[in-house]
């Protein structure tokens, strides 16, 4: 049975430490519904970021003592002004009107240091937008999306971040009984492509203005013109044609970045892409062991849409989505509006080459530019597919043959056509200024030792949820926090799984 939550006195958001301004409801009302989340049985957090906590401004200690019943949706934060949002989204390429089905929005904290985020419960119970779903989440999900997003932030990768994991004391019922859990989700917003076009499908200019100023002014207001194709005169002057190179540019550096480090979406539907640039919704995600391009774990991608590969392209498909929606705001000439954003969209591919270029030298210790760079680097990714050679891996052993260190364990570094690459990239790197000390620096810095594997993230669910043990999470969750450093972790953390594991391994969208 559904009851509202009660409502905790003033006093005590100002102990905690919260600070809320909900400027979202400024907006008109098409976007969001009023939701009060749905009261639980029995709360209990399963796991709080304590480091989280006190950089957002927040009363660590004192909070806990209540957190379960706030986190749960049994009492609410004063200040707090709960919604669901409304949104659409292409789905693996079909459009549909969606909305927050399991998400409850609490509001918009302020930190002490002016940063204005959002604080969200997922899976805190049915709203308006829920359609068949019963507005729950499970816990192994749950614990997904705090493990894998905490580690994308030490890896340096925009997130949303997971202040918590609450168990409801309830199950879901979804292809088994699952225990029930709500994910608190910290992010510089929610407001998504999809949010655009849902603005965009009522077809009401004013409600797509009014979206697009809001945005304006939270995200891009205060932020220096970010690369110099906005320093054209159309572009700087057209604040809309300003805020799509804006928000294209951002999701080129990010994509750049999941390219980098070997990860995998699994589900880059329009709704799951973030306008602020943040990495957002962790369900079947995954990170790659052994290099090849079509690498897919999701159980729900089965023609490989969103495999490994294919996320530059996709990135760009969506952003054309994007630019769609803007049109009518560009310019009061559709042609004139096609016209400009053509031009910002076709750069896409040549932004995309030189972030991701520029991040591939890093992994391989150059610091300047040479025309054959590219070659090198898509030759050796070339080596890594044909040997199986584990992604991560590979570019921090890299580091050792620079030291002098045979390698002699891995069919990689057996193979005559990569012997041959080593020697030109040694080449490579004598004609820079830098020495071979700051180019192993420079590596170590961007090549993580450790990644959240796919066979450890499953281990350690699987002790939670089992067997209601969360020294595996913690344990994983310690370790990853700190990726670059070379401290002497168990062997465990740095090994890829038996092939068989990859073969066989599917994730799972969690709804």
């Amino acid at each position: 049975m559904e009851t509202t939550p009660t409502k905790e006195v003033e006093k005590d958001a100002n102990s905690y430490g919260f600070n809320f301004d909900n400027s979202y409801l400024q907006l008109p009302d098409i976007f969001y519904k009023t939701q009060q989340p749905t009261q639980v049985n029995r709360a209990e957090i399963a796991i709080f970021n304590d480091s989280l906590a006190t950089e957002l401004g927040l009363n660590a200690e004192s909070f806990k003592e209540n957190a379960s019943q706030f986190l749960a949706g049994n009492a609410l934060i004063a200040g707090s002004e709960p919604i669901a949002q409304a949104y659409a989204g292409h789905q693996f390429g079909h459009f549909n009107i969606l909305g927050d089905g399991r998400a409850i929005l609490l509001g918009e904290h302020v930190t002490p240091n002016k940063q204005r985020v959002d604080i969200q419960l997922k899976g805190a119970g049915r709203t308006p937008y829920s359609r068949s779903g019963d507005g729950r989440a499970a816990l192994a999900p749950m614990l997904r999306e705090y493990i894998i997003s905490e580690a994308m932030a030490a890896l340096g990768i925009s997130t949303t971040r997971s202040l918590a994991v609450t168990t409801t004391g309830e199950s879901v019922y979804r292809d088994t009984v699952n225990p029930g859990a709500i994910l608190t989700r910290i992010a510089a917003s929610h407001i998504r492509v999809g949010t655009f076009q849902f603005a965009a499908a009522t077809q009401n200019p004013q409600e797509l203005k009014a979206l697009a100023d809001y945005t304006i002014n939270r995200h891009f207001s205060s932020q220096n013109l970010v690369n110099q194709t906005l320093a054209q005169t159309d572009v700087a002057e057209n604040q809309y044609l300003r805020l799509l190179t804006q928000v294209v540019d951002l999701q080129t550096s990010l994509i750049a970045k999941w390219m980098q480090v070997g990860f995998i979406h699994g589900v880059m539907n329009t709704d799951n892409m973030s306008i602020c640039g943040e990495t957002i919704d962790y369900g079947p995600c995954a990170f790659m062991n052994a290099y090849h391009p079509e690498t897919v774990f999701s159980s729900i991608d089965v023609n490989g849409r969103y495999a490994y590969g294919n996320q530059p392209n996709i990135a760009h498909w969506n952003l054309i989505r994007f630019a769609e929606t803007l049109l009518p705001l560009i310019d009061e000439s559709e042609e004139e509006s096609i016209a400009l954003v053509t031009e910002c969209l076709q750069a896409y591919p040549a932004k995309f080459l030189a972030y991701w270029l520029s991040g591939m030298r890093g992994k391989l210790g150059i610091f300047n530019e040479e025309e054959d760079d590219l070659k090198l680097v898509e030759d050796l990714l070339i080596y890594m597919q044909k040997n199986k050679a584990d992604f991560t891996n590979t570019f921090r052993s890299l580091t050792q043959s620079l030291k002098g260190d045979a390698i002699n364990d891995a069919a990689l570094y057996q193979d005559g056509g990569f012997k041959n690459w080593l020697t030109l990239w040694k080449e490579r790197l004598s004609r820079q200024s830098e020495s071979l000390e700051a180019s192993i620096q420079l590596m170590n810095s961007v090549n993580p030792k450790v990644i959240p594997r796919n066979h450890l993230v499953e281990e350690a669910l699987s002790a939670a949820v089992d067997n209601d043990d969360m020294k595996l999470v913690n344990d994983l969750l310690l370790v990853l926090s700190d990726p670059y450093a070379d401290l002497n972790h168990p062997a465990k953390y740095t090994q890829m799984p038996e092939s068989i594991f990859d073969a066989q391994y599917k994730t799972y969208c969690g709804t």
